[in-house]
């Protein structure tokens, strides 16, 4: 009896293995339509808007293109990159990179902005933990309404059925099928593979063309998990991410650090940090919608985990690392923003005054 159940169990794992080949080496033909549309008001630091097509010509036409913002220092400098939206539920990290585009500018360097890497994650409501559609902040500007998602490429745009098991050919974790839609487990990407892979290949193709030299992918767990509070680091900057922690600790603000895994393969601090020169990092905050009763929660306004602390933990971080990575740099690699709120400061005021 041990040979036959031996032998259908390593028949599985290969054909999980196979179908999670083929799923990321085959053209695949994907639905046209245009781009879900965002209000999103670029301040003076903004000086171009380019579209993620730019870097992979098969995501033109898609719903899956998205803009990409480049703010401009006056100095020459290095290059940051800032990536939220990879799960369109994770609304605290969506925040933070619209507050960089509307609301920063940059002294040194170049700062670009993917406030939706996955554009299509925001067009549907999450099944498994539906929230609300939107959420609405006062800002300068009136009332205003930001887009809230699912955490799963929206399935009609993919261009092919979830697999019955998805495994990333280099990871050694067998995952459910609707993780293929998933943008944090499918880097390097394909070039002309299914949407998820479109938009993984054409993020990991920008940090490689703009050159970067530290990207940043804003995140949200659920308010129990091991995720909350945390910096994950690939292995080779876990160093510069110490420095910031500590730095964040003796300001009150205390997050945890972790190093990318070796065989959970696939995310984007461990594959953007093997493929570039960047070194590359991942925050989570607690979402306190991201739970099994998500409906009855609110991620603005919870007493607890409300919107304007997670955000502000994000820039904090993000400010540390920059810090951190700056410290040691020559003069002409560095990177320095201007105009960016931390937690303090946004803990002192209204959280839609930082919007335009």
């Amino acid at each position: 009896m041990q040979k036959p159940a031996r032998k259908m169990w390593l028949g599985r794992i290969l054909a999980v293995t196979v179908l999670s080949t083929l799923c990321l080496s085959q053209p695949v033909s994907v639905p046209r339509g245009k781009p879900f549309p965002h209000d999103i008001r670029p301040g003076r630091g903004v000086r171009a808007v380019h579209r993620l097509s730019q870097y992979n010509p098969a995501l033109s036409g898609t719903p899956g293109d998205t803009r990409v913002y480049v703010l401009e220092g006056r100095e020459k400098g290095g290059t940051a990159v800032v990536a939220a939206g990879t799960h369109g539920n994770e609304i605290a990290g969506i925040m933070a990179a619209i507050l960089l585009v509307e609301h920063s500018s940059v002294k040194k360097g170049r700062l670009l902005v993917i406030p939706h890497a996955n554009n299509s994650a925001i067009t549907y409501p999450d099944p498994r933990r539906p929230g609300p559609t939107s959420i609405r902040l006062k800002t300068a500007g009136g009332e205003r309404r930001f887009a809230y998602g699912a955490r799963l490429t929206r399935p009609d745009h993919q261009g092919q059925p979830d697999p019955e098991k998805f495994r990333h050919p280099s990871s050694t974790t067998t995952l459910d099928g609707f993780e293929a839609r998933n943008l944090d487990r499918a880097y390097p990407g394909v070039r002309d593979g299914n949407l998820t892979q479109r938009i993984a290949f054409g993020i990991l193709e920008l940090l490689r063309r703009e050159e970067a030299d530290v990207a940043f992918d804003l995140h949200e767990a659920g308010p129990e998990s091991r995720l909350a509070w945390m910096v994950v680091a690939n292995p080779k900057n876990v160093e510069t991410a110490a420095n910031a922690i500590l730095n964040l600790d003796m300001a009150g603000i205390p997050m945890q650090l972790e190093p990318s895994a070796e065989t959970f393969r696939g995310l984007s601090h461990r594959e953007w940090g093997d493929a570039t020169r960047a070194q590359s990092f991942l925050f989570e905050t607690p979402n306190p919608a991201m739970v099994s009763r998500a409906s009855a929660a609110d991620p603005v306004h919870d007493p607890k985990l409300p919107l304007n602390r997670r955000v502000g933990v994000h820039l904090s971080t993000l400010k540390a690392i920059l810090d951190a990575f700056n410290e040691p740099s020559a003069p002409e690699s560095r990177i320095l923003l201007e105009n960016v709120p931390g937690w303090p400061e946004i803990s002192k005021s209204d959280l839609g005054s930082f919007y335009k």
